[in-house]
């Protein structure tokens, strides 16, 4: 019996819709969310405005950061949903708590580029997604994960998300 409310990564490359299933998740569920890119160090930032691609040395501080935030819910006794692309199986073992289960936002690269071009006000360049896609390793059978085809709205999305957490 897991004695610690759960917490949700809504994982996946950029232009996924991370954030807008983190905050529908959030609405439905009433827990609190937090946005993932907002614990990004301003170095990451400005590489990404740059269209830089962020190294893996770049993202241990961020992913640990997003860590700290899933260890304080956990502490407060309080359920909770983050956002992080969490591209590498590397990435997700750092985030890994028998409490936490990854949202895998998962999409062909024409779906997410026309979800990339069709938003504004985000420091992610559509020139990214490409390097994103390739560092992508998605999450394998043996991890916690729920697995959204991206083709549906984001209301059908997050349905996904809520009857599979019913089922557990």
């Amino acid at each position: 019996m897991q004695t610690t409310p759960t917490v949700l990564v809504v994982m996946g490359v950029s232009g996924t819709g991370k954030s807008t299933v983190a905050r529908s998740l959030a609405d439905a569920l009433g827990w609190p969310m937090e946005e993932g890119d907002d614990l990004h160090p301003e170095a990451n930032v400005e590489k990404m405005e740059q269209g830089i691609p962020l190294t893996d040395d770049d993202r241990w501080p961020w992913l640990d950061r997003v860590g700290e935030w899933i260890d304080a819910q956990g502490r407060r006794g309080e359920p909770g949903i983050v956002t992080c692309s969490a591209l590498k199986r590397a990435y997700r073992d750092r985030l890994r708590r028998p409490n936490v289960t990854f949202v895998h936002l998962a999409g062909t690269r024409e779906t997410i580029s026309r979800r990339m071009a069709a938003r504004s006000g985000h420091f992610m360049p559509l020139s990214l997604l490409d390097s994103q896609l390739e560092t992508l390793e998605p999450p394998g059978p043996d991890e916690q994960v729920i697995t959204v085809d991206l083709g549906g709205t984001p209301e059908e999305e997050v349905a996904v998300v809520l009857a599979a957490l019913d089922r557990d």
